[in-house]
């Protein structure tokens, strides 16, 4: 009797812990990184900035460029399949490039030649996470999101431009302090000042500000020193 017990414990044991690992083997596979894993094995090959960027020693096409052009190009009967089938293309034409499936003009395929096959350099996982991402990033949505936040920053003043790419207001309000003070509070007290501004801004500053509550600014050391104009004569006229 005990030893069929024990028998059926171990037997018991051994499914838990085998079903145990096929649950975080799949939970592993669900939780790849489509962007992540685009960055690490595709940017050798092609540009993955929104809008497309071309340059003369390419040797591949923008990744907006390919996902703009299989999700143009897949044949489906309704709007509602053209993500799945543009998703499922990537996935069969990765592994398996031919000059038959693919979309390229004769030009394009002249120019860039065909892509070799990816089998080896990645597993199906891994292709089905990035060939995902590719069509939620690289789509008209979002595109058009990225080209109206750049017309905004564009038709703003020069010096508020710099100060919300650099992520300045994300401390500092224009006129209410949030971390730090507010700009017309740094304005007020430096006003004939440019260099402290200037100076608090490249090298960073602490305890200049009780209402910082002792939190430190970090040095912005990545401006030019035209951004580095521009922001600070922006901040003193507020």
């Amino acid at each position: 009797m005990i030893q069929t017990f024990l028998r059926l414990f171990i037997t018991t044991t051994v499914l838990i812990l085998l079903f145990s690992g096929c649950v975080q083997e799949q939970k592993k596979w669900n939780t790849f990184d489509g962007k992540a894993l685009l960055e690490t094995k595709c940017a050798s090959c092609h540009n993955l900035s929104m809008p497309a960027e071309t340059f003369p020693d390419e040797v591949a096409p923008p990744m907006m460029a390919v996902a703009f052009h299989v999700y143009d190009f897949v044949k489906v009967n309704t709007p509602a399949e053209k993500s799945p089938a543009s998703i499922a293309f990537v996935k069969e034409y990765v592994f398996n490039p031919t000059k038959e499936k693919s979309f390229c003009d004769q030009k394009s395929l002249d120019d860039y030649g065909l892509m070799p096959s990816q089998k080896g350099k990645l597993t199906e996982e891994e292709l089905n996470a990035i060939a995902i991402y590719m069509f939620a990033h690289y789509n008209q949505e979002n595109f058009l999101k990225i080209m109206e936040k750049r017309r905004i920053l564009r038709e703003m003043n020069p010096g508020e431009r710099v100060a919300r790419i650099h992520g300045c207001l994300g401390c500092h309000g224009v006129d209410k302090k949030k971390v730090g003070p507010s700009f017309r509070a740094i304005s007020k007290r430096y006003k004939e000042n440019s260099a402290a501004v200037r100076e608090s801004i490249v090298s960073g500053s602490q305890e200049k500000w009780t209402e910082a509550r002792h939190a430190r600014m970090p040095p912005f050391k990545q401006l030019t020193n035209e951004e580095l104009d521009i922001v600070t004569k922006w901040i003193l006229e507020r």
